[in-house]
């Protein structure tokens, strides 16, 4: 296992799942406003592809570190 290819996925993935968090809520505090449900639509917003791209990398950076 390549160790440092195996951190920058763990960290690639982290701050992926950490900053489409924070991005969600902001798409539904500015579509929904605060006291209404969120429609399951949110996950496909524009803003939302830069985190899914991150995470995918992650998990692609973590998978050839463990096949090295």
């Amino acid at each position: 296992m390549e160790w440092g290819l195996a951190f920058a996925g763990i960290a690639c993935l982290v701050v992926g799942l950490i900053g489409q968090g924070f991005e969600m809520r902001k798409i539904r505090l500015a579509t929904y406003g605060n006291d209404n449900l969120a429609s399951p639509n949110i996950f496909v917003d524009k803003r939302n592809f830069k985190w899914y791209a991150l995470i995918g990398i992650g998990i692609i950076l973590f998978y050839a570190a463990e096949n090295m």
